[in-house]
């Protein structure tokens, strides 16, 4: 018998035990960057260098941290259930921790794709730089969804929430759209496991009759939804 399809909905509280901040801090500021500065189509045109060297630093960081326990706990579901990751997050603490199947949504910070043709992308783990082109002559650029772009693979990530038999929300609050959007695209009565040390259960959530709200760390949650999930 095929084993039951899992669907992991994850955002930047995944990665906070592993050393990188979250994606919104304070005063509206990433890593003391304006946030519209450095992650908006916007502030692209504005200033292609300044975004440029910020995503070097990101990518210089995430050569310095691992995956943590809450990483590790999601690929270790495979062995138990049909796992798919859905992630908000750029990083690549998802596949460094062993799960296998992970869809990013808003882009992934190893990769770099052309300004002026989406499909020519490619790997990429050192800096970037003006004068970087495609073979179209066209400045290469994070491969990053940014403010003010389409998310592309909000179809597919919706197709994976609609067939899971279970669903865990872990590391992000569920506020921002269209991410936030997502889990009513979650049959009606598949178990929801939602971990967050500070929930913030809005009329959506709070819509699901099969929700069970954990309010923990990701890493102290994603163990207890583990032991109750492989117990049985």
């Amino acid at each position: 018998m095929a084993n039951k399809k899992l669907t992991i909905i994850s955002g930047a509280g995944i990665s906070v035990a592993s050393g990188l901040k979250t994606f919104r801090g304070e005063n509206g500021l990433w890593e003391g960057y304006d946030i519209m500065k450095v992650a908006s189509i916007d502030g692209w045109h504005e200033n292609p260098e300044l975004v440029l060297n910020f995503y070097n630093k990101r990518r210089a960081q995430l050569k310095k941290v691992e995956p943590n326990e809450a990483h590790i706990l999601c690929a270790r579901l495979e062995n138990t259930f049909d796992v798919n990751v859905v992630t908000q997050n750029v990083d690549n603490l998802h596949e460094r921790g062993g799960s296998t199947h992970v869809l990013h949504l808003h882009g992934q910070l190893n990769r770099i794709r052309s300004s002026s043709d989406s499909t020519y992308s490619k790997n990429w783990a050192d800096d970037q730089k003006i004068g970087d082109l495609c073979p179209k002559g066209s400045q290469m650029r994070p491969d990053i969804v940014w403010f003010g772009e389409d998310v592309p693979l909000m179809q597919r990530a919706a197709e994976i929430v609609y067939d899971a038999d279970v669903v865990i929300i872990v590391g992000t609050s569920m506020q921002v759209y269209p991410a936030a959007g997502l889990i009513s695209y979650a049959r009606k009565g598949v178990e929801i496991f939602y971990i967050d040390p500070d929930p913030q259960v809005n009329h959506q959530l709070a819509a699901l009759q099969s929700l069970r709200v954990i309010e923990k760390t990701a890493v102290e949650g994603m163990q207890i939804v583990y032991d109750h999930l492989t117990k049985k």
